[in-house]
């Protein structure tokens, strides 16, 4: 039997809808999952936004930011995970602008310095629906109907047909507040720096529905984890999973996925079978 985790965090609910397996790895053998360019790059800019939204109001500018860019720079480059990636000077040039064009891409979508912040990095520790839930929301706000949730992230947008899913997150979130201070946030919002924000209102529909699938895969990963079997879900991610290298499955769709011209030759698994 494999043991249950102590709380279940979004990201890992994430893992394990994908695959199951690949859950097992990272969660019960703790097999190592290290981060890739734009994880360290998201980062990095989470990292100067949260002490950048923690400034008084009016100090919230994109010159302030490239200040504390240079100060959280040690705090990234002398990082194990950042050092593993064995960058060449001319990529690590590479990395500070495209982490700089994250940060900067904040007010693309709105000005820092209007905004009422309340918290950032707020660590959540609650019950959903019968599901032990963690997570950390990047900020608080406070707009002039209610308590905004906000998250950042600095990779793409999801195409329209995922945006129901990508907000799934920032729903139970919400539901988090709402258990954890009796008010229910009026909106949750996904600011995709530089490029475009996702918004939600937070209903009694939408929450019942995020908490009850939330619960529904919690059931399910208690079952696999009675029985000590987890199954693998072979797809286009395989050539990005670290454990590619011990999943015959994995290892089967990265060579079928190639041999038909449907992987991309840069796939870091590739390097694992």
């Amino acid at each position: 039997m494999a043991a249950l985790p102590k709380f279940f965090s979004p990201s890992a609910s994430n893992t394990y809808q994908q695959c199951p397996l690949r859950w097992k790895f990272r969660y019960v053998d703790k097999l190592p999952d290290p981060p890739g360019v734009p994880a360290l790059i998201g980062t990095f800019a989470h990292r100067v936004l949260e002490l950048l939204c923690e400034e008084p109001a009016p100090q919230r500018t994109s010159a302030r930011a490239k200040e504390l860019a240079r100060q959280v720079w040690p705090e990234i480059s002398q990082h194990k995970d950042f050092e593993a990636l064995a960058l060449t000077d001319q990529e690590q040039h590479d990395f500070r602008w495209r982490s700089w064009k994250a940060i900067e891409g904040l007010w693309d979508l709105e000005n820092p310095s209007e905004v009422e912040v309340l918290s950032t990095e707020k660590k959540m520790r609650t019950e959903l629906s019968g599901v032990p839930f963690m997570g950390i929301i990047d900020r608080l706000d406070q707009a002039k109907d209610g308590t905004v949730v906000t998250d950042y992230k600095s990779g793409k947008p999801p195409r329209v047909t995922d945006r129901d899913h990508a907000l799934e997150q920032i729903l139970l979130y919400a539901a988090a507040v709402e258990a954890e201070t009796g008010e229910r946030p009026v909106r949750g919002q996904l600011l995709y720096l530089g490029k475009e924000t996702l918004e939600t209102e937070v209903t009694e529909d939408r929450l019942a529905d995020c908490t009850g699938q939330l619960a529904s895969i919690w059931s399910s990963l208690n079952k696999d984890c009675a029985a000590d079997t987890f199954a693998a879900s072979p797809g286009p991610l395989c050539g990005w999973c670290p454990y590619a290298g011990r999943c015959e499955d994995g290892a089967k769709e990265i060579k079928r996925r190639l041999a038909a011209g449907r992987m991309r030759q840069d796939a870091p698994a590739l390097k694992l079978i």
